[in-house]
Formats: structure tokens, C-alpha cells, sequence
């Protein structure tokens, strides 16, 4: 924790008063040299000297700036009261808000016999007493004397007649009686901070040494008068700065006065504000606390992780607790196409570059898809591709990364998609005209895909190759095209024969060929069984051993649609597999309640 200067905070600032001597036309008042009030043996106050004062008149005002101008440099100069005035009032206005320390003012005149100090801490909305002064606390406030009853606000110490001149009245913030372990606590602030400060002198009195033969009229002795009104205290940071910002505390500029106590703090910690009272833009990922005076600890702001794509965050409550009080921020107006609570995923219609870190400002790409190859009615409406992969959802018999080709087999690329070629090979694909003497392959079940180089000649690579060596999936069914020999269970003795090592419900998100082998992007909904590969609810690749050349596997996984797969696992790679033993069937409520339920009781 940061602990700023301490400075006189009344330097350069001008207190209001209620009079001023002089202020209406020129007032003759008296006054005895203080040399003679001063020398306590003299039996007497001297001879008194009068004078005029006229706040219009420079060598005879007397004004309120001069309480708080540099006392070294003007220690005869002073402030007084028009005469004959017994309630006055001296307040200091600050423009923000400050801590105080002590306060002392050093009287021309004889004290009061009765005054008050006053803080606000509201701009002077409202007051509440500091401290009580007078000779006789009981009988002026009704309260116990401090030098009775340590920790009373009203004391007798500064309210004595002498010396008649030069009498201070101090007031110390944190004294043996207000003792605070922390100083930035809330306690503490309400003791120590404030706006404003105000000095209520409510009872005058005479020197002892006037007697009662004066010579001149009484009531050119009755004002009241200061010399230094010192006002010590620091700028108000929480802990969080320990200078302004000049470095030093205070504030100097170019004609101004020298040591003004600046009301702004150079934050630290990563806080903001005058008073370092919040945490910075981009530093809101839990609550902004004050430093610990007590410990020490500093209590910094933690940054937000936005992933660079975010300028500033704010704290949310319900996303603190339902993180245990671990994270609390959310990314304001998310960049470079990004969206979330940590700008951690990209926005509809553009996808993860999977090459480049999240932080990038290109990590997201625009979705590349041919309008009319694409399909609009996805599983997630508001994606054009899938986000981690880039890859467009296709309409009937379309394919390629982008949907702007018939798969094979498929020809008349248009609104509607691509319809099934009416021959047994394949077709032109912009007439539908059947091709002559194309060999077909008739791939077994856990065959491969031939390789490139059996293809046909009269094929060109790129018409089976993608930009990135893999081949499309149809995005929907066609029995006319994609027949595939089901695994047929007919009693519960066949389900538990064939040990299958995990048994889930999920949605097929896409399909996609490796050249070598399929792959099938699953977003798993429920776990009925799992074997030695971990599986959770979340999205993964599943891997048929069997598919052929029209772009479909087998079994049959149509993407956007929810399935039964019970199958065996690869526990060596993790991969769980997909075969023709395998048991994959559209998801029913009752079917998934039978399997949960042969799994429970019939397999043991």
C-alpha cells in the first residue's frame, strides 16, 4: 500500500468568511502591540495603537487570503473580523475529496471562548464536528472536558485568554484516542476524509491585562483576528499513489503558488481515477479494493484476458460467483471479429485460424461459402461455417470446404443443391449425361479409398482434391446413392455380445475425408458408456473404418442429426471407432431408455 505527502493543504486556497473589517467603508479599530500582550510579568496592556482598516485599500486590509499565505514570507500579515461580530464563520472549500491530518490556527486576537471545528464530506451539504472548544465545555456544549475524560470531543486546552496574542488552536485527526490499524478502512475514512473544513468562533473575549480603564472605546477591541490558518493533510489515493502528478505530491505550475496540495493522485496498482477509486479499463477481473494499510498488501487490479482483442472490461457480479470468485471481467466491444466474455471465439460467419495464436488480430477468418452451395438452415442458424473449422454446411449432393461443388455422382450445381446423377457411374456434372465406360469402385466394407494415382485419366487431382487434401461429405442422406449394410440386433443377447466399448448419444456436426480415413465431428450429448477412453460432453471426431467413393460413410451419419452409436474404441490412439458391427441408429427417447437400460441390468 502507497501512503502520498503530507502538505498544507490551505496553501493557495482562500477561505470564505462571514466579515471582513473594512468590507462596507473604513473601519477605525485598536489593538495593543503584541510585544507588551506577549510579556506575560507586564502588569498591563500598554499603551493600544489604533489604525484603519479597507479591504479596498491594500496597506489596510485585512483579508481572508491572508490567513493562508506563506507564513514565512508574510508572518504579520493576518485576516480579522468587522467589529462587533460574535458568531463568525471561516470555511475552506477543496474541489475534491482529501485526507486530513491536524489543523492549527495561530490568533492575532485572543481565542474564543467558544468555537467548533467542522468537516463535510459531501461538498457541504452536510457537517458533522470535528472538535469542541471552549473554557467551559459542560456548561457552553454540555459535554465532558477532555482533560477529564480522554477521547471527549470538547476540550478547554486552546480556549484560555493567554496569550492574548499568537494563541494556537490545534487539532490533531489521529490522537491516542482515535487509533486506526488501517487507514484506508472505511472507518478511517470517515474520520479522515473531507471536502470541505469549517470554524465556527461563537464566544469572544478580552485579554485579561485590558482592565477596566481603557481609553478608547471598547468596541474597536471587539473582533476577532488570525494570523496562519494551517491545514495539514495528503491527497486522498486508497492506498493506491504515493505522489501527484508532479512526482513530488505537488502541484507546480507556471504562476501559481508554490506547494499546492493537488487533489489527483498518479495511480497505482493498475487503478484509475482521482482517488485511484476503480481499476483501470482492461483491469476489472475481480473487485477493486483500497490498499491495506495494515499489511501492506497492495490489493492490485488484475487484468481482464481479452486476448488483445479488447480495450477495456468491466466486472460482472453473477459471472464472479459463478466462477467460485476466481474471474469476474467481460471484454467490452470485442475486436477483430471476436465475441464472448473473453473475446475467446469468433463471431458469426467467420471461423478459428487455427495457424495463427488467439491474440492475433487476424485469428479470424471470413466464412468463404458459396451462397448457393451453402445450406441455410444449420444446426446453429447464426453460423455460416463452423467456427473451428471453416468448414461451410452444404445443401443436398454439394461439396467442398466451401459448397461450391457437386459431390460425385451428383450433377446441376444450383438453389437447390445437386441432384444424384440418373446412372449407375458417374455423370457430367453440369448436363447430368452419363459418363461411358468409367470404371466404378466398388470398395469393400473397411476399404480404402484408392489412391490418386488409380484414379481415372480423364479426372483431373484437383477435381478430388480440396485446397487442403481432403475430400467433401453430402450433408444430407441419399438412400439412392448411400446404401450401407446395417448392423441388425435382434435381443438383448445380441447387444451384450458384441462388448461394445462405449455406448453415446450425439449430433453430427461434419464429415470430412483424410485421404487415408474418415473423420466425423460429434458433438457428444450424453455418455451411456465409456471404456478406456475418456469421453465428455463435448464436441470430438469420431472414425469410420468404412466409406466409399460417393462421399459416405458407413453406417450412414448424416450431419445435423442425433444417433445412437454404441462401438469399439482404439485405446492406444484414443479414438473411438465406427465399423459395420457397430450399432448407430437416429436418436429416440425409448430407444436411448432400452440401452440405458440392458446396460444397467442385462450385461452383467
Amino acid at each position: 500500500a502507497c501512503n502520498p505527502p503530507v502538505g498544507n493543504l490551505a496553501t493557495g486556497r482562500t477561505p470564505v468568511t462571514t466579515t471582513t473589517c473594512g468590507q462596507n467603508s473604513t473601519e477605525l479599530y485598536c489593538f495593543y502591540p503584541d510585544q507588551n500582550l506577549l510579556h506575560y510579568g507586564s502588569p498591563g496592556c500598554g499603551q493600544p495603537r489604533c489604525t484603519k482598516c479597507n479591504t479596498n485599500q491594500p496597506n489596510n486590509s485585512h483579508l481572508p487570503a491572508d490567513m493562508t499565505d506563506d507564513f514565512f514570507a508574510n508572518p504579520i500579515s493576518w485576516w480579522q473580523s468587522a467589529q462587533g461580530v460574535h458568531r463568525e464563520e471561516i470555511q475552506l472549500d477543496f474541489e475534491t475529496e482529501f485526507y486530513l491530518t491536524h489543523v492549527i490556527a495561530v490568533f492575532k486576537s485572543p481565542r474564543p471562548a467558544a468555537m467548533v471545528l467542522e468537516r463535510s464530506q459531501d461538498y457541504g451539504q452536510t457537517w458533522r464536528p470535528y472538535k469542541y472548544f471552549s473554557v467551559n465545555c459542560t456548561a457552553t456544549f454540555g459535554l465532558r472536558d477532555d482533560l477529564i475524560e480522554e477521547g471527549s470531543m470538547c476540550t478547554s486546552r486552546y480556549s484560555d485568554a493567554v496569550p492574548c496574542t499568537r494563541g494556537e488552536v490545534i487539532y490533531r485527526a489521529l490522537s491516542p484516542a482515535n487509533k486506526i490499524e488501517d487507514p484506508y478502512s472505511p472507518e478511517a475514512q470517515d474520520l479522515l476524509k473531507l471536502t470541505n473544513l469549517r470554524l465556527l468562533l461563537l464566544k469572544r473575549q478580552e485579554c485579561p491585562c485590558h482592565g477596566s480603564g481603557l481609553v478608547e472605546k471598547p468596541q474597536r477591541f471587539a473582533h476577532y483576528a488570525i494570523y496562519d490558518l494551517i491545514i495539514r493533510g495528503s491527497c486522498f489515493c486508497n492506498g493506491h499513489a504515493e505522489e501527484s502528478p508532479d512526482s513530488v505530491g505537488f502541484l507546480r505550475e507556471p504562476g501559481s503558488c508554490v506547494g499546492i496540495v493537488h487533489g489527483k493522485c498518479v495511480c497505482r496498482h493498475n487503478t484509475a481515477g482521482d482517488h485511484c477509486e476503480k481499476c483501470a479499463p482492461l483491469y476489472n477481473d475481480q473487485p477493486w479494493k483500497p490498499g491495506d494499510g495494515k499489511t501492506g498488501a497492495p490489493n492490485e487490479c488484475r487484468k481482464c484476458r481479452c486476448h488483445n482483442h479488447a480495450e477495456s472490461c468491466h466486472f460482472d457480479l453473477s459471472v464472479w460467483l459463478a466462477s467460485g470468485k476466481r474471474s469476474g471481467g467481460v471484454c467490452d466491444n470485442c475486436q477483430h471479429n471476436t465475441e464472448g466474455h473473453r473475446c475467446q471465439r469468433c463471431k458469426p460467419g467467420f471461423y478459428r485460424d487455427r495457424g495463427k495464436p488467439m491474440s492475433s488480430p487476424e485469428v479470424c477468418k471470413p466464412c468463404a461459402c458459396q451462397p448457393m452451395g451453402s445450406a441455410n438452415a444449420t444446426f446453429s442458424s447464426s453460423w455460416r461455417c463452423h467456427p473451428r473449422t471453416g468448414f461451410c454446411y452444404c445443401k443436398p449432393g454439394v461439396a467442398g470446404p466451401n459448397c461450391d461443388r457437386c459431390l460425385v455422382g451428383y450433377w446441376g450445381f444450383g438453389e437447390n443443391g445437386c441432384r444424384p446423377c440418373d446412372c449407375a457411374r458417374d455423370c457430367d456434372q453440369r448436363t447430368g449425361t452419363c459418363f461411358k465406360g468409367e470404371p466404378f469402385f466398388n470398395i469393400p466394407i473397411g476399404g480404402r479409398i484408392p489412391d490418386l494415382v488409380q484414379t481415372p485419366t480423364n479426372e483431373s487431382e484437383e477435381e478430388w482434391r480440396w485446397n487442403d487434401h481432403e475430400q467433401g461429405f453430402s450433408a444430407l442422406r441419399h438412400p439412392e446413392k448411400c446404401v450401407c449394410k446395417e448392423k441388425v440386433l435382434r435381443s438383448i443377447s445380441d447387444f451384450c455380445q458384441m462388448k461394445y466399448a462405449y455406448v453415446i448419444k450425439a449430433r453430427i456436426l461434419s464429415a470430412h475425408d483424410k485421404g487415408t480415413h474418415a473423420e466425423v465431428v460429434v458433438k457428444v450429448k450424453k455418455v451411456l458408456k465409456s471404456g478406456k477412453v475418456k469421453i465428455a460432453r463435448s464436441n470430438r471426431s469420431i472414425y469410420p473404418e468404412s466409406w466409399t467413393n460417393r462421399g459416405c460413410t458407413c453406417p450412414i451419419l448424416n450431419p445435423g442429426t442425433d444417433y445412437l452409436i454404441a462401438g469399439q474404441e482404439d485405446s492406444r490412439t484414443g479414438k473411438l471407432l465406427v465399423n459395420m458391427n457397430s450399432l448407430v441408429k437416429p436418436w429416440k427417447a425409448y430407444l436411448g431408455k432400452q440401452v440405458s437400460d440392458i446396460l444397467r441390468t442385462g450385461c452383467k
